[in-house]
């Protein structure tokens, strides 16, 4: 059973917006950051981030997996692909983020890392209203 938040729209919104807005924003500030050369600054930002798509972003998705989708398929298996889909912008978000951890282990931040971040604000944002639209607009109850 997933948490109450996950199946009411305005809250579940409330989480993907508010995860989203501080993913960018710090996104943002490392870009600067790597503008600016200020590479120790960068460094530090980038584990911030990578843990805050970890911690907020993945570990969401993970707890939509485990309980919201199986319950929306329990209501409606015609939604099978719809979930099919979601599950894959996850794994797509959850590779990125691999990616950023390995690219980390050079100790700098390069245009692959920003490129990685951008991608998965892309992903995030697309999927977080494909979610809402597809799931949390739509009437299971038939």
């Amino acid at each position: 059973m997933s948490g109450p938040s996950l199946r009411k729209l305005d809250a579940h919104r409330a989480i993907h917006d508010g995860a989203f807005m501080e993913a960018k924003s710090l996104t943002e500030v490392l870009t600067q950051l790597v503008k600016e050369k200020e590479d120790k600054k960068a460094l530090a930002v980038a584990d911030a981030l990578i843990e805050h798509w970890e911690m907020r972003v993945i570990t969401h998705a993970d707890s939509e997996e485990e309980g919201f989708y199986k319950e929306v398929l329990e209501k409606d298996p015609e939604m099978r692909e719809t979930i099919n889909m979601l599950t894959r912008d996850h794994d797509i978000l959850r590779i990125l983020a691999k990616r950023v951890r390995g690219y980390l282990q050079e100790e700098a931040v390069t245009q692959e890392i920003l490129d990685c971040f951008t991608s998965m604000l892309i992903v995030n944002e697309i999927h977080s209203r494909d979610e809402e639209s597809k799931l949390l607009d739509y009437d299971h109850h038939h």
